[in-house]
């Protein structure tokens, strides 16, 4: 079987190594290698990052298969599946705020990071008057109705073998915002079915989202690809390289002479 596998940037910044490690990590593999853009954040994505994304990859030497997968150009196609779930009773309008999931999830039994269900309760007439009167929301996936749908789920992560999915571990997670009319995870499993991803390589960060991934998977009657969850690279501090810490860009260290090879090389030595 050839092993097809992914790059998936958001195009929200330059390249740094980390970036380019995982693009490196999942190329590798490939029999065949898609590139994909990840840019349903229309407030935060630019076309000079999606450029620049190519270019990076192109000095490194990762080619890719076919036509670059931009998200932004395909939301009707995430809207479909988005009425699919919605349409078997599975999704909720949230209309919390940021600030009110914030102060649950701070309460003492509050779970760090995962939503506490508190508009999931709410009556159809409640939710109707709210929408009505313009108050903004976001499109929740009832996690326990959709479990009980698709029953016990397992997936195959390569350094550990079959899991069992705990989707719960996540909470009822976002698929939908008016500002942004789809979310990451609804997003990457139709496009990975799509693409007839073989197997997913990606950071060690994303391991936790495959529980929901498989999920939707399911729920959408996508296939399961294999998983492989690869270390991150960090700075001589050992925090994780980031953009939000202005990890050193593959655009800056091209810019101070730096060669493909040596980058390369350093990920080689990681692996």
């Amino acid at each position: 079987m050839s092993i097809i596998t992914r790059f998936a940037p958001s195009p929200t910044g330059y390249l740094h190594l980390g970036h380019a490690y995982s693009a490196w990590m999942a190329w590798r593999r490939a029999d065949v290698f898609r590139l994909r853009l990840e840019d349903i954040d229309t407030t935060r994505c630019r076309p000079e990052y999606a450029a620049a994304i190519l270019e990076d990859l192109r000095w490194l030497g990762l080619d890719w298969d076919g036509e670059v997968r931009a998200q932004s150009r395909h939301f009707a196609e995430y809207a479909a599946a988005l009425g699919r779930l919605q349409e078997r009773g599975l999704l909720y309008p949230c209309f919390c705020t940021r600030a009110e999931i914030a102060r649950a999830q701070s309460a003492p039994h509050g779970a760090e990071g995962v939503y506490p269900g508190t508009c999931r309760a709410l009556p159809p007439e409640a939710r109707a008057a709210r929408i009505a009167a313009g108050a903004p929301y976001a499109l929740r996936l009832d996690v326990t109705a959709a479990r009980q749908c698709v029953g016990e789920l397992r997936f195959f992560e390569e350094d550990t073998g079959w899991i069992e999915a705990e989707p719960e571990r996540l909470g009822d997670v976002v698929l939908a915002r008016k500002d942004t009319p789809s979310s990451y995870h609804l997003c990457v499993v139709h496009d990975d079915a799509l693409q007839e991803i073989t197997h997913v390589i990606r950071g060690e960060d994303l391991r936790e989202a495959t529980h929901i991934h498989v999920l939707l998977q399911a729920l959408l009657g996508l296939p399961t690809p294999v998983y492989a969850h690869h270390r991150l690279l960090t700075d001589a501090s050992g925090r994780r390289l980031a953009k939000r810490d202005k990890a050193a860009t593959l655009r800056e260290m091209r810019a101070a002479g730096t060669k493909p090879e040596t980058i390369l090389q350093k990920f080689e030595a990681a692996t």
